[in-house]
C-alpha cells in the first residue's frame, strides 16, 4: 500500500448525498473509506498527479470535515441572489444546490432540507450495503426509513441504492414531483382544466361528456325538457323552437305569440274578421251565410222557408233579409188578371189617363254600386204593327238616380246613374208609351203600359 501517495483523486459530486468517488490505483473505493487511510495523503486532481493539496467542495458545498470525510452542505437561495433568474412567464423555484424555471401555473411539493448525516461506524461494504458474515448484502432503505423521499413521494428500494417515484399526474425534476399540465396534450376535445395530478374534461353547453371522459357529444335538448312552447328541433349543440302556423316566436326565441291576421289587413273578410289563437275566421251579417272561407252570401229566406209571409202575401228575397208583399197589388181602378198584373178597363172613365197596365217587379241591388250600372232591362211583351214606343221614368226618380236608355223599339234598360246606400227602397213606375198611326183615323192613337219595379237596396257592398 506504500504506493498510495501515487494515487489519483478524481472528484465527482453528488449533492444529493454529498459523497465523494475516488479512483485509487485504478479501483473504486468511498470517500469515508479514506478517514482509515492514514498512511495515504489527498491529492485533489490538479495538473495531472501527484499534486499536494487540500480536497476542496463544490458549487454550492461549503466545507469538507476531516472527523466525518463529508462536505458539509449549506444551500444558496439562487431565486434571491440572481436577478431575473426566470423570464418572461417563467416564476423561479429554488431546490437544494440549483433552481428550476416552471411554468406559473405549475404545482410544486417542496423537498425538505437534506440533514447532515451522523457519523457512522467504518462500513467495509459498498454504499448502500452492508456486511453480513463474510458478505455484503443490500440495505433496504426504504423499509429502514433511511431515505429523503418526500412524504408525497413512494420509495423503491433498489440494489445498493433506492429511488423516489412521484405519484400519478407528476414528472420528476430533481428532488421536486412537479405536476404534468396534461391539458398541454389535447386530451379533450373541448376544454380541459388542470388541477394538481389530475385534468378533467368539460364540455361546451349542449354537449355531455362520452363515456371516456374525454370527448363530447351532442345533447338532445328536446327530449331533455327544452324551453319551446311549441315545437323543438335539436341542432349539434344547441336547439331551435319553432311555432305552429298563425303563431310568431317570441323575443326570448321560446315563446310562441298568436298572429292577429285581423290587424294586417282589412281585406281578409269580405264582412268582419275575427282573430282566434293560432288562426282567424271570417263572420258575415245577419241575413248573410259563408261562402268559402271569407266571402258572405246572401241568405234566401224566401227558399229556406225562413220568413214570416202569410198565406196571402208574397216573399221577396232582398240582399240580407226578405219582404212580405201582398199578393194582390192592384190598386183601385186597377183589378188583377193575373199574378203580378193589374189591368185598368178602359169602360172606366179614371182610366182614361192611366196606363192601361201595370205589371209589379222587385229586385235587389247592393250599396255603393258602381255607376253607371245597368240594373234591370224593360222588353215589351206585345207590340203592334206600325207602332212606335218609348221609355221613360213615370215616377218614383225624384233624385235623379236613374235614367232610361233605349236600346231598340221594343225594349230598354234602366241604368243607375249615381252610387246609393242602403237599406234604401225606390218603386219605380217605367212607362212604354206605344204611337200607333195606323189605328186612328183623327191623329195618332196612343197607349201605354207600366212596369212598377221595386228595388231594394241592400246595407252592405255584397
Amino acid at each position: 500500500m506504500n504506493d498510495c501517495f501515487s494515487c489519483s483523486l478524481l472528484k465527482i459530486i453528488n449533492p444529493l448525498i454529498s459523497h465523494y468517488i475516488i479512483l485509487l490505483n485504478h479501483k473504486q473505493t468511498t470517500s469515508y473509506d479514506l478517514c482509515f487511510l492514514s498512511f495515504c495523503q489527498l491529492v485533489p486532481l490538479v495538473n495531472g498527479f501527484n499534486s499536494g493539496a487540500t480536497i476542496e467542495c463544490y458549487i454550492s458545498l461549503q466545507f469538507f470535515d476531516l472527523t466525518t470525510c463529508l462536505c458539509l452542505p449549506s444551500d444558496i437561495n439562487e431565486c434571491e441572489t440572481i436577478p431575473d433568474a426566470c423570464k418572461g412567464e417563467m416564476k423561479c423555484f429554488n431546490h437544494y444546490g440549483g433552481y428550476l424555471c416552471l411554468p406559473r401555473s405549475a404545482s410544486v411539493i417542496p423537498a425538505p432540507e437534506p440533514p447532515i448525516a451522523p457519523t457512522e461506524p467504518f462500513n467495509p461494504c459498498p454504499l448502500g450495503y452492508e456486511p453480513q458474515g463474510d458478505s455484503c448484502v443490500d440495505i433496504d432503505e426504504c423499509e429502514r426509513e433511511e431515505h429523503d423521499c418526500q412524504p408525497s413521494q413512494q420509495c423503491i428500494n433498489t440494489l445498493g441504492a433506492f429511488t423516489c417515484q412521484c405519484p400519478d399526474g407528476y414528472r420528476k425534476v430533481g428532488t421536486e414531483c412537479i405536476d404534468i399540465d396534461e391539458c398541454r396534450y389535447r386530451y379533450c376535445q373541448h376544454r380541459c382544466v388542470n388541477v394538481p395530478g389530475s385534468f378533467s374534461c368539460q364540455c361546451e353547453p349542449g354537449f355531455q361528456l362520452a363515456g371516456n371522459n374525454r370527448s363530447c357529444i351532442d345533447v338532445n335538448e328536446c327530449d331533455m325538457g327544452a324551453p319551446c312552447s311549441q315545437r323543438c328541433y335539436n341542432t349539434y349543440g344547441t336547439f331551435l323552437c319553432r311555432c305552429d302556423q298563425g303563431y310568431e316566436l317570441g323575443p326570448d326565441g321560446f315563446a310562441c305569440n298568436d298572429i292577429d291576421e285581423c290587424s294586417y289587413s282589412s281585406y281578409l273578410c269580405q264582412y268582419q274578421c275575427v282573430n282566434e289563437p293560432g288562426k282567424f275566421s271570417c263572420v258575415c251579417p245577419e241575413g248573410y251565410q259563408l261562402l268559402g272561407t271569407r266571402l258572405c252570401q246572401d241568405i234566401n229566406e224566401c227558399e229556406t222557408g225562413e220568413h214570416q209571409c202569410s198565406e196571402t202575401q208574397t216573399c221577396v228575397n232582398i240582399h240580407g233579409r226578405y219582404q212580405c208583399v201582398d199578393a194582390n197589388r192592384c190598386q183601385d181602378p186597377y183589378v188583377q188578371v193575373s199574378e203580378n198584373r193589374c189591368v185598368c178597363p178602359v169602360n172606366k172613365p179614371a182610366c182614361r189617363d192611366l196606363p192601361f197596365s201595370i205589371v209589379h217587379r222587385y229586385m235587389s241591388i247592393t250599396s255603393e254600386r258602381s255607376v253607371p250600372s245597368d240594373i234591370f232591362q224593360i222588353q215589351a211583351t206585345s207590340v203592334s204593327p206600325g207602332a212606335y214606343n218609348t221609355f221613360r221614368i213615370r215616377s218614383g226618380d225624384d233624385n235623379g238616380d236613374f235614367y232610361i236608355r233605349q236600346i231598340n223599339n221594343i225594349s230598354a234598360m234602366l241604368v243607375l246613374a249615381r252610387a246609393v246606400s242602403g237599406p234604401r227602397e225606390y218603386t219605380l213606375d217605367l212607362e212604354m208609351v206605344s204611337v200607333n198611326p195606323l189605328l186612328s183615323y183623327q191623329g195618332s192613337y196612343q197607349t201605354s203600359s207600366a212596369l212598377r219595379l221595386s228595388i231594394y237596396v241592400g246595407p252592405y257592398t255584397f
